[in-house]
């Protein structure tokens, strides 16, 4: 499984994805202060699963029918880094019992 971790992903989820052998692309690293819409091109062109904590990516998805290979919506209030990499890893490695229209609510979409 291959990820793209846009700039708002804390680092520590992205060294703990690495540590447990993912393959992640981290736009900081990369060419950062790009759009979102470049953010969504080069996850597209990477065949990378975009992980991100900012909601614009739904509208971008959905509204404008922008084509992705998939979006990981991060939201973890009021915890710390270390411990939303924690809880993030752990959702990598069991089956994920969200369906993936409950990541940006209940729209869906024909592509």
């Amino acid at each position: 499984m291959k990820f793209l971790a846009d700039e708002c992903v804390d680092r520590q989820i992205v060294d703990r994805l690495r540590q447990e052998s993912y393959e992640v692309l981290y736009v900081v690293e990369m060419e950062p202060g790009i759009s979102d819409d470049e953010v969504l091109n080069l996850a597209n062109l990477e065949k990378s699963i975009l992980l991100t904590a900012d909601k614009d990516f739904g509208d971008l998805i959905f509204r404008q029918n922008k084509i992705t290979t998939g979006v990981i919506l991060i939201q973890r209030a009021g915890l710390l880094p270390w411990s939303k990499s924690r809880s993030r890893c752990r959702c990598y490695q069991r089956p994920c019992r969200r369906t993936p229209t409950s990541i940006f609510g209940n729209h869906t979409s024909n592509r």
